[in-house]
């Protein structure tokens, strides 16, 4: 069993000429699109299977975190359940059973993710609850990903939020790494119950799942662990509209010759959407993933004349 820095990739560190001189703002991305199962989960995955002693882990996942744990508990040998919502992209719900992994679909419009996460804990009472965001071994999981990143001497990170497990982790990488880059969220105006939250200095809670294009942000509120974290250490947090995170999608893909999912191109719509606030700043990007289902990508993609 490897420990986990030797187990994962080190980010891909992306020059952005073309985008940075189309923007008039220095930017470098940090791709975990090639990290394993595409996305920068499989730190906190990993991180986490090799870390709890139990041999049955039960989670919920829009993908991203159910693919990279039940790739990791493949490494290691362990039973994977996750409960996903029915309307979970396809490439993701996929990837998750090829890991040999128990898919529990559910509509979420009548049962919640955590409704059915607690009828499986009562009924797998041996089993370990992993939260994909709310959970010590996953930020710290994260944190290794703030590590990197600390190396570049980076003015601005902007990273996408929707539990915070990302943004928490690489904030506690980053500060213990010796670095004192401002930490920037992006967010789905669709979903903004973390810049509530943040605004209001307590954690708010939607009543329903958010509905918005970037399904890696449909978390209904902040974990509390990350929430700590996070409320007095972020520059700010920037909401996106629906069609900037699709414009991001396609200059991504034109700019920089990077597929990235929409809620992994959140940070990229956030300096879209505040221009004014990254000028004179090196300004780091995290684009947190790629998995995004080819009739999706190929509508966002092909929904404009111009790709940006």
């Amino acid at each position: 069993m490897k420990p986990l820095k030797q187990a994962i990739r080190p980010t891909t560190i992306v020059n952005a000429a073309r985008l940075s001189k189309r923007l008039g703002i220095d930017l470098t991305i940090a791709s975990e699109t090639f990290q394993y199962t595409g996305s920068f989960k499989f730190r906190a995955a990993y991180n986490l299977v090799i870390n709890v002693s139990q041999s049955h882990i039960i989670a919920a996942s829009s993908g991203n975190f159910g693919q990279a744990l039940a790739y990791a508990c493949s490494l290691v040998g362990k039973a994977c359940t996750v409960v996903m919502p029915k309307t979970s992209a396809r490439v993701k719900i996929d990837a998750v059973r090829e890991f040999a992994a128990e898919v529990d679909l559910i509509d979420v419009h009548n049962t919640s993710r955590e409704q059915r996460v607690a009828e499986l804990c009562r009924q797998n009472p041996g089993a370990y609850l992993a939260s994909a965001y709310d959970d010590p071994w996953v930020i710290e999981g994260n944190a290794t990903l703030g590590d990197e990143l600390a190396a570049f001497g980076f003015d601005v990170v902007v990273v996408p939020v929707g539990g915070g497990g990302l943004a928490s982790g690489i904030l506690l990488g980053l500060r213990r790494s010796g670095s004192e880059a401002e930490l920037c969220l992006a967010e789905p105006a669709a979903a903004n119950d973390a810049a509530l939250s943040l605004k209001l200095g307590y954690i708010v809670k939607s009543s329903t799942e958010p509905q918005t294009i970037a399904d890696g942000a449909k978390t209904v509120s902040l974990g509390e662990r990350n929430f700590a974290i996070l409320k007095n250490n972020v520059s700010g947090i920037i909401e996106v509209t629906e069609e900037a995170i699709k414009q991001s999608v396609r200059m991504l893909y034109a700019l920089v010759n990077l597929k990235a999912e929409p809620t992994g191109a959140l940070s990229l719509a956030a300096v879209l959407t505040k221009p004014e606030l990254f000028v004179g700043k090196r300004v780091c990007l995290v684009v947190s993933g790629a998995n995004v289902d080819a009739a999706l990508y190929s509508e966002i993609i092909l929904a404009s004349n111009s790709l940006w």
